[in-house]
C-alpha cells in the first residue's frame, strides 16, 4: 500500500495522488509495482526500498549520491496462540532524498498513525531532516511505552502466581522474557545509528536539529536501560519461581510420603491378624478391638511425629 501525504500552507496534512516536492511517500507492505514506481520516478536504487521489507535487517545509515538510508528496528504488539501479548522488533526504513520523504515498512503501526493523525507538534512533510529526527524520537518514546506495559504485565503475573501457579502464567514470563531481548538488540543498534548520524554529517541539521537528535539518544538510552533492568529483574523472577515450584513439589512429596507411611499401620497390623496362624487373642471376642487399638495408637503416635517435624 502506499499514501503519499503533504503539508499545506497551514502546516495540515493533505493527501494527495502524485509526488510532489516536498512530500512523504508512506510505503506499508508494498507491490512490487509501487516499488518500481517509486524507484524510477525518484531515481532510488530497487534494493534500498527492498531492504526495510527484511524483517531480519540490520539498523544501519547509508549515504549515496541522492539520498540517505535509515533502517531502525520499531517495536510492536503480535498475539501468539494463546492471545498472550507477545512484544517484537520489525525494521522501519527511512529515505531521504533532495525532493521527497520516504517511509518503507512491513506492516502498519501506531507510530505512522502519530504523523498521519497529526499528532505530532511541528511535523511538516517538507522539513525532512526533522521529520527523520521526530520519527527517530517517536520510536524511541514507543519503546519505553510498551516497556512500561511489559512491567505492569510482569506484575500482574507474579501476583497471579502467587495465588496459583499454573504454566500459563510461566509462560507469559517467558514471553516477556523474549520480548525484551528483542529490545535490547534492537536498541542497542538503534544507539549505534544515531550515534552516527550525529557524528558523522549524513544530514544537514541546524542547532535546534542537533539537540533534538541528543534528545532522541538520551531516549534511547533510557530505554536501553530499562530493558537491561526489566530484564534482569524478570531472569530473577523466573529463577525464583522455579525454586518455588520444585520446593513445592517436594513439600507435596513429602506430605504424601508421610500419609503414606501414616496409613501403613492399620494396613500391617491387619495383615498379620489376618494371617492363617495362631495369634493372641484370636479366640477372643475383642480381638478386633486390640487390632484396631493397636492400629490406632502406632499411626497417632507417626503422626504426631511428622507433625512435631513439621511434615504435615
Amino acid at each position: 500500500m502506499m499514501n503519499i501525504y503533504l503539508s499545506n500552507e497551514q502546516g495540515k496534512l493533505e493527501e494527495i495522488h502524485e509526488l510532489k516536492n516536498g512530500c512523504w511517500v508512506n510505503l506499508v507492505s508494498p507491490t512490487e509495482s509501487e516499488i518500481r514506481y517509486i524507484s524510477e520516478h525518484l531515481n532510488i536504487p530497487i534494493d534500498s526500498i527492498k531492504d526495510a521489507l527484511d524483517d531480519e535487517e540490520r539498523s544501519r545509515i547509508e549515504k549515496e549520491d541522492n539520498h540517505v538510508l535509515i533502517i531502525v528496528d520499531i517495536p510492536i504488539i503480535t498475539y501468539d496462540e494463546g492471545n498472550i501479548p507477545t512484544y517484537e522488533t520489525i525494521p522501519i526504513g527511512m529515505i531521504i532524498t533532495n525532493t521527497c520523504f520516504i517511509t518503507v515498512c512491513l506492516q502498519e503501526n501506531p507510530i505512522f498513525e502519530e504523523f498521519t493523525k497529526s499528532k505530532v507538534k511541528n511535523f511538516y512533510t517538507y522539513m525532512k531532516t526533522r521529520f527523520a529526527l521526530q520519527m527517530l524520537y517517536m520510536i524511541s518514546t514507543y519503546y519505553l511505552r510498551y516497556l512500561k506495559q511489559i512491567n505492569r504485565k510482569t506484575s500482574e503475573i507474579e501476583k497471579q502466581l502467587h495465588q496459583s501457579m499454573q504454566n500459563k502464567e510461566l509462560f507469559s514470563l517467558l514471553s516477556l522474557e523474549k520480548s525484551l531481548v528483542y529490545f535490547t538488540t534492537s536498541l542497542k543498534a538503534n544507539n549505534i545509528v544515531m550515534e552516527r548520524l550525529l557524528r558523522l554529517n549524513y544530514l544537514r541539521m541546524y542547532e535546534d536539529d542537533q539537540e533534538l537528535l541528543e534528545d532522541v539518544i538520551i531516549e534511547n538510552k533510557q530505554a536501553i536501560e530499562m530493558t537491561e533492568v526489566y530484564s534482569s529483574i524478570l531472569s530473577g523472577m523466573m529463577d525464583a519461581f522455579a525454586s518455588v515450584i520444585s520446593n513445592n513439589l517436594n513439600i507435596v512429596m513429602k506430605f504424601l510420603a508421610a500419609i503414606t507411611i501414616v496409613i501403613s499401620f492399620p494396613t500391617m497390623v491387619t495383615s498379620f491378624y489376618g494371617m492363617n496362624v495362631p495369634i493372641p487373642y484370636q479366640d477372643k471376642p475383642y480381638a478386633y478391638l486390640v487390632a484396631l487399638g493397636i492400629s490406632f495408637v502406632l499411626s497417632s503416635v507417626t503422626a504426631f511425629v511428622f507433625w512435631k517435624k513439621r511434615y504435615f
